[in-house]
């Protein structure tokens, strides 16, 4: 079993569901008393936050290859950024290490693929939905095109989860209004979900829905697993 060092705390509510994922995977592929081998860093998202408001994004990377270093030398034997967002920054932290970084855009894209749908709707933040990080790999990488609400709808998207799904706070009229975001644009020819933030899974899930659903929090756990597993 390899371990797996991950960066958290972006925010912390959905790095536990990492934790949880990831001992569980192991415990039902392995049995017994297996549990996952793992190095936590976990950020204070407010620091991390407050670059981002700033577009300082050469600060935040400054911050997480420090992070990213540490656990190589900690004995990681690969990385996770428990986040979509700070994806943004992947890159800059694959340089920097020897070790190999799972993105969780790749590891999204592989489930896409295999359901072989062709235009999934992107929910996630506004970083991670207007920039062109996230979509360009899909797009570049993976030939996969993806669709986003309209700009306001965008910016509702980004409120629930900076606001509430960040601080632990569970609202079903933030639910209501991001059901109807959803069939707005299956209406508009959307014919799969991506949960493309880690924090989304929290307030929706695949049973919300009747077209698939691509919760990249577990799909990116899962990629880990099977290189911690598996060692590809």
């Amino acid at each position: 079993m390899k371990t797996i060092g991950l960066l958290g705390g972006m925010s912390w509510q959905s790095t536990q569901i990492y934790y949880q994922l990831l001992n569980s995977m192991t415990a039902q592929r392995l049995g017994d008393l297996h549990s996952a081998k793992l190095l936590l860093f976990s950020f204070n998202f407010a620091e991390i936050e407050a670059l981002q408001a700033k577009e300082r994004w050469d600060d935040a990377a400054k911050l997480l290859i420090a992070a990213a270093i540490n656990l190589e030398k900690a004995g990681a034997d690969c990385l996770c950024i428990c986040t979509n967002t700070m994806h943004k920054l992947a890159d800059q932290v694959q340089a920097s290490i020897d070790i190999p970084l799972i993105h969780i855009a790749d590891a999204t894209a592989k489930s896409i693929l295999k359901h072989g749908t062709s235009k999934p709707l992107l929910l996630a933040t506004r970083y991670t939905m207007e920039q062109a990080f996230y979509k360009q790999r899909l797009i570049q990488k993976h030939n996969i095109a993806v669709t986003t609400p309209n700009s306001e709808a965008r910016k509702q998207v980004h409120n629930i989860i900076y606001n509430e799904l960040c601080q632990g706070i569970i609202r079903e009229p933030s639910k209501t209004q991001y059901l109807d975001i959803i069939q707005h644009a299956l209406n508009k020819g959307a014919d799969s979900i991506i949960f493309g933030c880690t924090e989304v899974g929290l307030l929706i899930s695949a049973s919300d829905f009747d077209v698939p659903c691509f919760d990249s929090t577990e799909l990116h756990a899962q990629a880990a697993i099977e290189f911690s597993l598996g060692g590809n």
